[in-house]
């Protein structure tokens, strides 16, 4: 027997709310868009109606008493989704604001019922809902003929065989009022302003039919318009270059000494953390890093969060980006959340089916992020973390340590553990000079050197030296002699 119940998906045109939804807008559902002022309603049931809407499938957008339709779309026309061809041919817009002025709920349900019976639309928005509730004067029990209102205006919703979207002003999602009742989706929008900060959620409260992503999840307007970002670790791993993980095979981190220090190099698609002071070396070992899987036919990506211009950059690396053999994500756009940063990185990982990234540095993405995200860092870096591991790449992190010589810590956020490789560097004093040090602290599942080699950088890069032997407190800063 055909199961005549299951629920068509429909696309809604927005990067990423397809993902947040469980796979798309259930067809013929009754969806309000709530949220202040500012947070991008309009924006977002604009950007929906404009790629849902075709001639043989149109779209009714109802304006009550906000913007009429010419200012609407003068601002509107500046996004990519934008298609003026669309309108009065796919898209017909229809102010209601004379009929809303009079506050009489029954002529606006009659004016919106007529114009969906004669043109028959696959889609119908009506913005602002709530100026029609705010609008309302009847005396007696104006709540109670305003819920009467809701409900049949529901109930007519769901007879026209629409996808039907109300869009309007809320600013508690806890308030008792009949149209969260009858709604089958509610997608509710916030902005926090956090110092000079500002950034934008979307939750879903209620999606009926539907296995939604719980939570908030943060969204950015651009000149493309809305771009939902779902959460790390929720997405499908990307199809990245698959690597062979036959046993004993390593890759060379580009330091030859140093591979010696690993135990013949690095397992592929292990995450390594480069801790150390700030010029003691980290972003060169990044960049050999690259160096060395260029050499070996590898293509890379790297995550620039310094605050550096592209000149100072390493002149190897830089040659390796300009033939496109290694890809860059170089954020600058303010408010950044790391749920945002993840598919900018996966993206270019499948575009160049990259096999080796560096993420330089994590101290720096950190600053990167808005205020509201850093004290979450360290669960978002761990599901970030998981994020680049599910691509199979092998992942090269830095991360700015202060020198402290009173305690013996690898990050500063408490994630070390994450990574499966831990390469420290220190400075220490010696003879009136500053020397720099290394040491491999940890590789998962595989033996390595105990040793702590001195190391020297110049024009060829980073050459490991020898041990110090006959000396103790190395760690400490300030090592001296053993005594017999």
């Amino acid at each position: 027997m055909t199961n005549n119940s299951l629920i068509n998906t429909l696309a809604t045109g927005v990067p990423g709310l397809d993902d947040v939804l469980g796979g798309g807008l259930p067809e013929y559902s009754f969806n309000l868009i709530a949220g202040p002022p500012g947070c991008g309603k309009t924006t977002l049931a604009h950007q929906m109606m404009f790629a849902l809407a075709a001639p043989e499938r149109p779209a009714l957008y109802f304006t009550v008493l906000g913007e009429p339709p010419l200012k609407m779309l003068r601002y509107q026309q500046q996004f990519a989704f934008f298609d003026a061809q669309k309108i009065n041919a796919s898209i017909h817009f229809i102010n209601l604001s004379d009929v809303a002025v009079t506050g009489d709920l029954g002529a606006v349900l009659e004016k919106i019922t007529e114009e969906v019976e004669s043109r028959s639309p696959a889609f119908v928005f009506v913005d602002s809902f709530r100026s029609v509730v705010l609008s309302h004067k009847a005396p007696g029990d104006p709540y109670g003929e305003l819920q009467r209102f809701v409900q049949h205006l529901g109930m007519l919703m769901t007879s026209w065989q629409a996808t039907t979207f109300l869009i309007g002003e809320y600013f508690n999602e806890t308030d008792a009022n009949p149209v969260f009742t009858v709604a089958d989706g509610l997608i509710w929008l916030r902005q926090s302003v956090q110092r000079n900060s500002m950034v934008r959620k979307l939750e879903l409260l209620k999606m009926r039919g539907r296995p939604t992503m719980p939570g908030l999840h943060t969204f950015r307007i651009d000149g493309n318009g809305v771009h939902v970002f779902a959460p790390v670790g929720q997405r499908q791993p990307s199809t990245a270059a698959q690597i062979d993980r036959s046993a004993g095979q390593r890759l060379s981190i580009g330091v030859p000494d140093l591979d010696d220090m690993l135990g013949g190099g690095i397992p592929p698609g292990y995450s390594i953390l480069v801790s150390g002071p700030s010029g003691s070396g980290k972003s060169l070992l990044a960049a050999a890093f690259l160096q060395e899987g260029a050499r070996n036919g590898e293509t890379g990506v790297i995550a620039m969060f310094e605050q550096q211009p592209v000149k100072a950059r390493n002149e190897a690396v830089a040659a390796l980006i300009a033939a496109d053999r290694v890809g860059v994500v170089d954020s600058r756009v303010p408010d950044l959340s790391v749920d945002e940063i993840v598919p900018l990185i996966v993206a270019e990982i499948a575009r160049l089916q990259a096999t080796r990234v560096v993420i330089d540095s994590l101290s720096g993405f950190e600053l990167s992020l808005a205020p509201t995200f850093r004290a979450d860092f360290r669960e978002a870096l761990s599901r970030f973390v998981t994020a680049l591991a599910d691509t199979g790449v092998t992942v090269l992190m830095t991360c700015e340590l202060e020198d402290r010589y009173t305690d013996l810590r690898f990050s500063p956020y408490g994630t070390a553990f994450l990574t499966d490789v831990i390469i420290v560097q220190r400075y220490i004093e010696m003879d009136s000079r500053l020397r720099r040090m290394m040491s491999v602290v940890k590789i998962r599942a595989s033996a390595h050197s105990d040793q702590i080699r001195l190391f020297t950088i110049d024009d060829a890069g980073i050459k490991i030296g020898d041990t110090l032997e006959g000396l103790e407190g190395l760690m400490g800063g300030r090592p001296t002699h053993k005594r017999l």
